[in-house]
């Protein structure tokens, strides 16, 4: 197999394009994509002809608007390429189909942007993302809003941010007398974590089924404490998916680079190419569904939830950003000597600004109910937003607070100590893995997102709140008459009110928790606390002085985002009581009958005082199986209350101090029976069963 040929052979690229379109439709079509100029809708019809001949020669029978509702997943309506024509079948796909589609709008999350009986929405093509062809059928990218043009999806604030940010960063370089570029864009890479697990055990268990993770399971006797899955010798099995899934990506035109085992057993991690943050989101979406598609060929199911295990780490999606000017200069490249590059530290500081400024926002990126499992344990960052940038960086941002010269950092030489292994320069700052935002060199690393979150929601966020600092800092340098004077000054103040954000030690400490506090951060442990301050005054001017998101948008959002937390939760408190009241409280029952008749058999026997063990396990047991109908009992009752209290955000909080707590209660309990009665009595697989049998 060639990777070159292979690559991207199921994608309507530039390449498909030059070959299939008249020279100028095909400039203008790029210019439209590269330039971000309006779309030419004369041109429709001619690429619709040249795509669909295209797709039928690569034997495709249907076509979709493929989009990104307020959801998980992604979603597409398909459409055969067949028509009629006196009387004969002919294959057909017109420029009006390319562009617009419909969809029932009231059917996805809308946060009452619509209703039952307000139905209609539309699917309009995004020409900046290729089309390409995925189960015969040919998928059209597209934005989706609603009948009176509000976004109802994922994918068009992240188009809107990335204009915001252009506008903004262009003005600051034309401060630095760049007049050659022309456009700015955000990217983005996005790691993503996946364990895989059998099939036939994941059918086994209800609450894999129907929530994605593990509502119950005692702790395995051997999880990730000797570390020897990190990085490990890929086993056959996994070595199989991984190769077919890197060869449907490829096809995909999808970057996949990397892949490798991560800390917990039969969990991995795939890392693809950076690339503009609006395709990274296409193919970050299309790298999760492509992984559940294949697993299921190999009789393996791929679990995205961001912690289906407990007592081992979660999954999480490390979103690496940044930003690159047309000319293909990465505007965060430190460079050898950053002291000296006032470009980069005017860009860095935006960033430093932005993050300081909108914890809330970024925090409420990465809201939800799996990832309140995740936030917090030493597996993942905390809640509390801070900002890594290294020893050398923060040197330097504190001499240009003091007045004093900016000094560079010397790159140390580094020596193995062994003749024959090799002398390589040192990088200037050290990796800190547990900051939630952290600079890498030439991009920040943004390591709170969960595994199976659409990246859309941090960048439109990461794009919006640096563009709203970059706009700050064009409006007071632009009216100044000496701009390098007033450079320094704003730089020195920035970085006084906002070097609190700034943090290079073990987010993992307690200590840290005070410190964040006395330093004015916020610590927002749970989504159903967080989410709340999307809709503030504050966020709602800021997403709409960009154009990014409307006042209604913002409102729907918060709607959709607590609705979702709370329904989430309730799924798994109803699958909870379902299992435990049709599998663990049968079989502790059945077992702890066994368990009377040995005793009574012993009786017979034995002296009553050698059978003490056996009597404070049946003792035990009992109590526990009563415990946990008692337990479901008032958990049923707290699903019933809830439904008694109106708002949403009263709810989410209801469902997060009493529901959830007795969801861990009962869980306890439950673990507790599992690790005290025989393993042909336990009604389903084990941790040990599914972390150790792929």
């Amino acid at each position: 197999m060639n990777i070159i040929e292979i690559f991207a052979e199921n994608v309507f690229n530039d390449n498909v394009m030059k070959q299939k379109l008249p020279v100028d439709v095909y400039s203008q079509l790029k210019t439209t994509r590269e330039q971000g100029d309006a779309l030419d809708s004369s041109i429709a019809s001619v690429v619709a002809t040249a795509m669909k001949d295209w797709a039928i020669e690569k034997g495709a029978t249907h076509f979709t608007h493929w989009f990104q509702p307020m959801t998980s997943v992604t979603a597409e309506k398909h459409d055969s390429f067949l028509s009629k024509s006196n009387g004969k079948a002919i294959s057909e796909f017109s420029g009006k189909e390319l562009v617009r589609g419909e969809a029932d709008a009231s059917s996805f999350p809308s946060g009452s942007l619509r209703t039952t009986f307000e139905a209609r929405g539309y699917t309009a093509w995004d020409p900046n993302s290729f089309a390409f062809i995925k189960d015969n059928t040919l998928c059209i990218p597209t934005a989706f809003c609603s009948f009176s043009g509000e976004a109802l999806d994922k994918k068009t604030p992240l188009l809107r941010s990335m204009e915001a940010i252009n506008k903004q960063a262009l003005r600051i370089l034309r401060l630095f007398g760049n007049n050659s570029v022309t456009r700015v864009l955000s990217t983005a890479g996005a790691e993503q974590e996946y364990f895989l697990i059998d099939k036939a055990l994941y059918y086994k268990r209800r609450d894999l089924v129907l929530t994605g993770r593990t509502l119950m399971g005692a702790k395995p006797p051997k999880g990730q404490e000797l570390e020897d899955h990190y990085f490990g010798t890929i086993r056959p099995r996994v070595k199989e998916y991984m190769k077919e899934l890197d060869e449907e990506l490829w096809k995909l035109g999808v970057y996949a680079k990397t892949e490798h085992n991560e800390v917990a057993p039969c969990q991995h991690e795939l890392a693809p190419i950076y690339t503009r943050s609006n395709v990274a989101t296409d193919h970050n979406q299309l790298i999760m569904e492509t992984m559940k598609k294949v697993a299921e060929k190999h009789s393996l199911v791929c679990l995205l939830h961001e912690k289906p295990f407990a007592h081992i780490n979660g999954s999480g999606k490390h979103n690496n950003w940044s930003l690159s000017t047309d000319k293909k200069v990465n505007l965060l490249e430190a460079g050898s000597s950053p002291a000296e590059n006032a470009q980069f530290i005017l860009f860095f500081m935006a960033v430093i600004k932005a993050v300081h400024e909108h914890q809330d926002l970024l925090r409420i990126s990465v809201a939800s109910a799996g990832n309140d499992h995740r936030l917090g344990g030493h597996e993942a960052p905390p809640a509390i937003i801070s900002v890594f940038i290294g020893e050398e960086l923060q040197d330097i941002l504190l001499a240009i607070e003091k007045g004093e010269k900016a000094q560079n950092k010397q790159r140390k030489v580094m020596k193995l100590g062994a003749n024959t292994l090799p002398n390589f320069p040192m990088d200037t700052t050290d990796r800190n893995r547990t900051s939630p935002f952290a600079f890498t060199g030439n991009k920040f690393e943004f390591r709170m997102p969960g595994s199976n979150y659409s990246i859309s929601g941090a960048n439109f966020i990461i794009n919006t709140i640096v563009a709203d600092a970059l706009m700050q800092y064009a409006d007071e340098l632009e009216k100044a008459d000496d701009f390098n004077l007033a450079l320094n000054k704003l730089v020195a103040r920035e970085v006084t009110e906002h070097k609190a954000i700034i943090f290079n030690g073990n987010s993992y400490s307690t200590s840290w928790i005070e410190e964040a506090k006395n330093r004015g951060l916020l610590n927002l442990k749970s989504s159903d606390e967080a989410i709340p301050y999307f809709k503030s005054e504050e966020n709602i001017s800021l997403f709409y002085r960009h154009g990014v998101l409307n006042r209604a948008e913002v409102i729907s959002r918060t709607e959709i985002l607590l609705e979702s937390y709370c329904k989430t939760i309730n799924i798994e408190a109803l699958t909870l009581l379902e299992m435990v009241k049709k599998e663990i409280y049968p079989a502790v029952n059945l077992f702890i009958i066994d368990l009377s008749k040995a005793i009574k058999a012993k009786k017979d026997i034995l002296d009553d005082n050698i059978l003490d063990a056996d009597i404070n396990l049946f003792k035990k047991l009992s109590l526990l199986s009563q415990s946990i109908l008692e337990g479901a009992n008032l958990l049923e009752k707290f699903l019933l209350d809830s439904k008694k209290i109106e708002d949403i955000e009263e709810l989410s909080h209801y469902y997060h101090d009493k529901i959830l707590n007795e969801m861990e209660n009962l869980r306890l309990k439950c673990d507790d029976i599992e690790s005290n009665i025989g393993k042909s009595y336990y009604p389903m697989p084990t941790y040990t069963d599914l972390l150790f049998s792929v």
